[in-house]
């Protein structure tokens, strides 16, 4: 499913109004019909509840407008609060307006903090609130009454219905601009917002409900597509079909580097996962003095002793075996558990920068290329980095708050810039390809944020890899199953005490559901909630 920043809709609506010749007036009515709509459906309001509607001065309030209308025509005891000068609203906003002024509407002129204060009153008598005081072009902290008016609104025990997006949310990154309306629902018009689907702003919007305004696709096929949301069904197209004569020499051999003294665990989970993605063979490669833990841990995958560092980690000594051992294997995995050792950084720098077969850098190996991204550009494989947000602040020299505060922008810099995938782990994890674009993943809970997760990420996204999936389409089916298999454990046991391990387990159950094109919880798969009302 499509997603869009501000000035990608801005621009869609622009095309559709100029030049198709789709009057503006149109699309705020389809709108707020189905704002309407949505509205009814949601919290099956009795027919005597009040209404209250809290207005700014742009077209985002000029959709309240029209709402309130039609919600006044179904018998809604409505009131309408603008929140501005009068002589400041302008085009068909104004219009709105002046129709249900002259249609006898209750409709208050708040336009500063005295006249808010005399009121806010109104918050507690309504039954319900509506947020239409800011819309999506916002850019610039919310302060002074606005910002008073959006904590009351916090402060109200109300339920409340965000037009478009909540107040004070920034549409492209998901940040608080100083203050943001908390919504239950949230009728966003067009497409999602990129910044509806990243948090903070994910945790404000309540249910997200998709609207068709009526723009016409040659409209929005006139903007590149860059931001997209992974469904259910992408990963059921994306994940191999399994043929009757398939065997393990068909399903591909993966080689995965990983682990030093104390951190085996993290060579055996990626190890695991990499097999329940499906890859016919996995070899790992393990410092030669971890050989006996790991080959007795290990039932299902090759283990191989390799030179070590008097500090048990893998040694550059190695790097010529390492070689012969890349020869005829599908996918490489470098990094779970492999320690910043000096010399295995050399070793994994010069890895990465020889190996022309798909890898996953994950890890140790990341933090190995930390300011010196060479080996990168040097290596003739498909690189697909794996960091989370610490990591990659490591990569980039920006601060950790930096890449959170921009999470798409941040991925697809990097991605651009470096030629490579870019998984960037946390909330809503997100995919960016070596031309910017970008997916994001919406499964996932807190029950992964517990030790060794990532090193199952990076052992399904390997045995994708190793399967021959595309380095996108492998990325995608392991981040979206990943988050689906916290999903599902959540389902039956709730999100604390889940092992890393039990994710591992439930994989290939998901993968047969999801290729028979069945949705394996009990609650509704994500994007359901994106639905346009009839």
């Amino acid at each position: 499913m499509r997603l869009v920043k501000a000035s990608e809709m801005q621009e869609m609506d622009r095309f559709a109004i100029e030049e198709m010749g789709i009057a503006g007036i149109v699309l705020m009515e389809n709108a707020a019909r189905g704002a309407t709509r949505v509205f009814v459906e949601h919290f099956e309001p009795p027919r005597t509840a009040r209404v209250l509607f809290l207005c700014g001065r742009g077209n985002n309030g000029g959709d309240g407008y029209v709402m309130a209308r039609y919600l006044h025509e179904k018998g809604f005891r409505v009131s309408v609060l603008v929140l501005s000068e009068p002589q400041r609203i302008t085009g068909d906003a104004l219009t709105n307006l002046k129709i249900i002024q002259r249609m006898g509407l209750d409709v208050k002129e708040v336009s500063g903090p005295e006249q808010w204060a005399s009121s806010r009153g109104l918050l507690e008598h309504a039954d319900f609130i509506v947020d239409g005081i800011l819309g999506t072009g916002l850019n610039s902290t919310v302060r002074g009454f606005y910002q008073q008016v959006i904590e009351d609104v916090n402060a109200s025990p109300k339920p409340v219905m965000a037009i478009d997006i909540p107040s004070g949310l920034h549409a492209d990154t998901g940040a608080v601009m100083g203050a943001a309306v908390r919504a239950d629902l949230t009728a966003t018009f067009g497409f999602p917002k990129l910044g509806q689907l990243l948090f903070p702003g994910a945790g404000l919007v309540g249910r997200l409900v998709r609207i068709d305004i009526g723009i016409p696709g040659a409209a929005a096929e006139r903007v590149p597509a860059r931001h997209r949301l992974i469904e259910a069904r992408d990963i059921g197209e994306a994940l191999p079909v399994e043929e009757p004569d398939i065997h393990k020499g068909t399903r591909g051999h993966l080689l995965i580097l990983a682990g030093s003294t104390g951190k085996t665990g993290a060579a055996a989970l990626a190890s695991l996962a990499a097999l329940r993605a499906g890859a016919g063979l996995v070899t790992l490669g393990i410092p030669k003095s971890l050989n006996p833990i790991l080959e007795s841990k290990l039932t299902e995958a090759m283990t191989c002793p390799l030179p070590e560092t008097k500090a048990g980690t893998l040694s550059l000594e190695g790097e010529q075996e390492i070689l012969q051992l890349l020869e005829g294997k599908s996918a490489l995995v470098l990094g779970p558990g492999l320690s910043t050792h000096e010399d295995t950084v050399r070793l994994v720098r010069r890895l990465v920068s020889v190996c022309s077969i798909p890898m996953v850098i994950d890890a140790d190996a990341l933090n190995a290329l930390a300011g010196d991204h060479g080996p990168l550009h040097s290596g003739q494989g498909q690189a697909v980095l794996t960091p989370h947000p610490g990591e990659m602040a490591r990569l980039t020299g920006l601060r950790n708050s930096e890449i959170q505060a921009d999470r798409a922008g941040v991925a697809s810099r990097f991605a651009r810039d470096q030629g490579c995938h870019l998984v960037l782990k946390g909330a809503r994890t997100m995919i960016a390809r070596p031309d910017g674009r970008i997916h994001v993943n919406p499964t996932g809970n807190p029950a992964l944020s517990s030790g060794g997760s990532g090193d199952v990420l990076t052992g399904l996204l390997g045995g994708f890899l190793a399967r021959g999936l595309a380095p996108e389409k492998a990325a995608m089916c392991a981040v979206y199953l990943h988050g689906l298999s916290a999903d599902l454990l959540a389902q039956e046991v709730g999100q604390a005490g889940i092992l890393a391990g039990d994710l591992i387990e439930v994989i290939p159950s998901l993968m047969a559901a999801l290729c028979a094109g069945q949705w394996p919880l009990e609650a509704a798969s994500p994007e359901k909630d994106f639905y346009t009302p009839l």
